[in-house]
């Protein structure tokens, strides 16, 4: 959704944005710009939704008995420990790419993890995080100014320059609907475990560091007041404080 004048201008816009040049198809377009090539795509979206889902009935592994029990130990495992842990069929990106896992021997869980930084569209996974592992320790190497890498240091700049009392992790609150997207604000200073207690998780977490100053359009659950910032370049952004009431 950019314009580019070449194919150079391209690259660049692709690795500033971490863009794989896919259209996202899901992206939200308001009742008045919503056209008939709108409803096309999310026709054909369906579409693909429909036969992807098919396709993924049909694959043998699915219907695999060590599959489902692998899935089903993950599960139980997750609500012994207050998570509900929802898994997704094969087929799916995030199925596929999935690599939690669970060791009896320690009661402990490796969860694959995805750390978003939107006000530098970087995503970074990891994988075999140990579920005891504060998640302060975890951002270290991402945002500490003396232990992060220094590659990944100059492109999360805006993180490893601010303090960290205005770095804020959140995640996305699941089963809500795409009009009411709420987040739920993490302890840095607890655990992993800690953190994901009580909470819906689908396949892996995703947690999104954010600025306090820099907070862009996420609605923390449970806040009244919140920030609502539209970035429209590295050194201009317009705020609008307001005050809602979360039900």
């Amino acid at each position: 959704m950019k314009y580019s004048c070449s194919l150079l201008c391209v690259k660049k816009h692709k690795l500033a944005l971490s863009c794989n040049g896919v259209r996202d198809k899901t992206a939200f377009v308001s009742v008045n710009e919503f056209t008939d090539l709108n409803l096309l795509s999310d026709y054909r979206f369906l579409e693909d939704v429909g036969r992807t889902a098919d396709a993924a009935a049909r694959h043998c592994i699915v219907h695999s008995p060590a599959t489902k029990r692998l899935l089903y130990f993950l599960r139980n495992k997750a609500r012994g420990c207050n998570i509900e842990l929802k898994t997704l069929p094969i087929g799916f990106t995030k199925r596929k790419e999935n690599s939690t896992t669970f060791n009896s021997m320690e009661n402990k869980f490796y969860w694959h993890l995805k750390l978003i930084f939107p006000h530098c569209h970087a995503e970074y996974t990891l994988k075999g995080v140990p579920d005891d592992k504060t998640l302060a320790d975890i951002l270290k190497p991402y945002i500490d100014p003396v232990e992060s890498d220094p590659v990944v240091c100059q492109r999360l700049k805006i993180y490893t320059a601010s303090p960290q009392s205005d770095v804020r992790i959140l995640m996305k609150i699941e089963n809500r609907s795409r009009n009411s997207v709420r987040y739920n604000e993490l302890d840095a200073s607890r655990s992993l475990l800690d953190n994901l207690k009580g909470k819906v998780i689908i396949e892996y977490p995703t947690l999104f560091v954010v600025l306090k100053t820099l907070k862009n359009d996420m609605v923390v659950l449970g806040q009244g007041e919140h920030i609502f910032i539209n970035i429209g370049g590295e050194n201009q952004f317009s705020v609008c404080f307001r005050s809602c009431i979360h039900r």
